[in-house]
């Protein structure tokens, strides 16, 4: 073992040590939460690693892994690693057969542990994948012809640790930093996606990295609403909260994923977490929940509601110059503590009154949408990375936030922002982000063509827009994909996420929205609106919202939220005049990871959006479809 640059084994081993007595893992089972410790975590892979061992499994062979997030899972990855094998971690979310079968036989995985409530994709499959040997069930279900029980292989370990003593130690001493421990697949927005390698030192140093820039006391728990299979569940989840020597809970799924998401508000007011680990899209439904919630007990508190963010936001500024000027804002102060007495804190306690902080990974996070979160006492901290970067490169965290950046770059860690021909750029301007450090990912699997296009020289190209900030370089502020770019008619680009999100968090009534122009005349945009907020809304103006008349009402009420970005409006100079929309497409298919236009960590797919609207994307570039009130709008409502 090395001291400076450990596996995931030594790292485990180190801290399972040091916290052995202390929780580490929170499960809801019969109804009740259960609590493992860091010891026993650590038992629980040594006897998986000599089940392995016992079935076969050599040095650097595959097992892929499918099943939501639950604590057989970390046990199951654990015993694979401590086997000296690779874990091919795969989305619960993927449904498609074409998608399984091809990272099962991409990866060379010789063996599949699946959970009951993925068992049944990997049955339709598996005579698609000749090199898989035994599909091993984590549940007591009926198997199948080639299955096994995850609790039979429990007690192969037990007979291979008794009779072959000191065997499941040297293959663990046997595994090196650089070792890979995890072939993870993009998000397959293509038909081949890419496999990342990451190696055991890609994690342990991450980890390092990250606690430059992120810390929770000893004890912490937090609640991960994620996918265990992302490398971002691994870093910022488990393995940050074992070096503190925190705890982590998962949500309980039942016997079927369609009962994740219900089970999620439940999961916060009974494990009461300091942290929250999650997406934007989950934060934006939060939001919307509070509102809703709100306004039902009645215009008084509605109000008070109201005004209590205001205050708290022109208090709060961008959380770094918060209080400042404080002749100026000094008397916001104590008016915000009333408030949050009153209103705030009853909003905090239905998540279980602990909550310290969201940690918020995936899509870029509206600005709005991180100054609502602070004014009632449950900041999110937007942070940034990507898989091939293990994937932490930069996090606002507590005491160290700017609205708006994606926080201070980790530590130790090279990072530049490039222009088209590579060469570096001054603070404040705009062009590609470029890493290089011991996170970054080994290459992609199989692959040396895109490994060579995207590390060169050591450095990694993110394919991200971005710049580091002028007041202090050490906070770096991301501004979209260079795939996402718009183009107008005369050349010039523009990236879009950043109107996308500020639009869809910053309003009721619009659930989600896509910004459209490949060198058209004007900029359109597609909203997905809330159908039932809108309702709601015309109602109290007397009105039927099946009516013409209603569905005009509405129109102009998704007219005003797009107009709000003009001069003059409420969120007037946030964005460049010359890409705000000039039409609006109303959509009456939303965007969900069934019909592809979600991946599996919630992100837009632009292509698949654009594909399947691409009849009303023409039809708003003609003079009928640029009309507000046109007929396929009035129709999608």
């Amino acid at each position: 073992m090395s001291d400076k640059r450990p596996t995931i084994i030594d790292f485990v081993k180190k801290y399972t040590t040091i916290y052995a007595d202390h929780t580490f893992l929170r499960e809801k089972s019969g109804g009740e939460w259960r609590e493992t410790t860091f010891a026993q975590t650590h038992r629980q892979g040594m006897l998986l690693g000599a089940g392995f061992m016992a079935l076969g499994l050599e040095k650097g062979e595959k097992v892929a892994l499918i099943s939501e997030g639950r604590n057989q899972w970390i046990f199951t990855e654990l015993g694979i690693l401590y086997a000296g094998g690779v874990n091919v971690p795969l989305s619960f979310k993927l449904e498609s057969d074409t998608d399984l079968t091809f990272r099962i036989n991409h990866s060379d995985s010789r063996f599949i542990v699946a959970s009951q409530t993925q068992i049944d994709k990997i049955r339709r499959v598996r005579d698609k994948c000749p090199a898989l040997e035994k599909v091993i069930v984590m549940d007591d279900i009926a198997l199948e012809e080639g299955e096994m029980y995850l609790a039979e292989l429990y007690s192969m370990g037990e007979k291979f640790l008794a009779e072959h003593p000191g065997e499941l130690e040297a293959r663990m001493d046997s595994v090196g930093p650089d070792d890979y421990a995890n072939i993870s697949y993009t998000s397959g927005t293509t038909a081949d996606p890419k496999g990342i390698l990451l190696t055991h030192r890609n994690y342990t140093a991450n980890v390092e990295q990250a606690r430059s820039v992120i810390g929770v006391d000893e004890g912490s728990v937090m609640l991960i609403i994620l996918p265990l299979d992302h490398c971002f569940a691994h870093v910022a989840g488990f393995y940050v909260m074992m070096s503190y020597g925190g705890s982590v809970a998962t949500v309980p799924c039942g016997k079927s994923t369609v009962t994740l998401l219900k089970n999620i508000p439940v999961a916060i007011r009974e494990v009461r977490p300091h942290v929250l680990l999650s997406v934007p899209t989950l934060s934006k439904n939060f939001k919307k929940s509070f509102e809703s919630a709100i306004r039902k007990k009645g215009p008084f508190v509605e109000k008070l509601y109201e005004f209590g963010l205001r205050n708290a936001i022109a208090y709060n500024r961008e959380y770094y110059n918060a209080g400042k000027p404080w002749w100026k804002l000094w008397w916001r102060k104590p008016v915000n503590c009333v408030i949050d007495k009153l209103v705030f804190s009853k909003i905090r306690e239905g998540f279980g009154g602990r909550l310290r902080f969201f940690v918020g990974g995936g899509a870029l996070l509206d600005i709005e949408l991180q100054k609502y979160f602070c004014a009632i006492g449950m900041p999110i901290f937007q942070g940034y990375g990507l898989s091939e970067a293990t994937p932490v490169i930069c996090a606002n965290s507590e005491g160290h936030a700017r609205f708006g950046s994606s926080g201070r770059i980790v530590q130790p860690l090279d990072l530049k922002i490039c222009d088209d021909e590579g060469n570096a750029l001054p603070l404040g301007e705009t062009g590609e982000i470029v890493i290089r450090g011991e996170n970054v990912m080994a290459g992609y699997w199989k692959n040396p063509e895109a490994t060579a296009r995207t590390i060169v020289d050591g450095w990694l190209h993110t394919g991200d827009r971005g710049y580091l900030c002028r007041e202090d370089p050490r906070f770096l502020y991301v501004t979209g994909r260079f795939k996402s770019l718009l183009i107008a008619s005369d050349g010039e680009k523009y990236s879009p996420e950043g109107y996308e999100d500020s639009l869809a968090d910053g309003s009721r009534f619009i659930e989600s929205s896509m910004l459209y122009n490949s060198q058209s005349p004007y900029t359109v945009v597609l909203v997905i609106p809330n159908k039932a907020a809108l309702s709601e809304e015309v109602s109290r103006a007397g009105l039927d919202p099946s009516s013409e008349e209603g569905k005009k009402a509405q129109l102009e009420i998704i007219q005003k939220e797009v107009d709000a970005y003009r001069p003059g409006g409420r969120k007037a100079g946030l964005f460049p005049d010359r890409w705000l929309p000039s039409a609006i497409i109303v959509g009456d298919t939303p965007f969900t990871e069934q019909n592809g236009m979600l991946n599996t960590t919630m992100k837009m797919v632009r292509g698949k959006v654009e594909k399947f609207y691409a009849d009303r994307i023409s039809y708003a570039m003609t003079p009928e479809g640029r009309q507000l009130f046109n007929v396929r709008n009035m129709d999608s409502l």
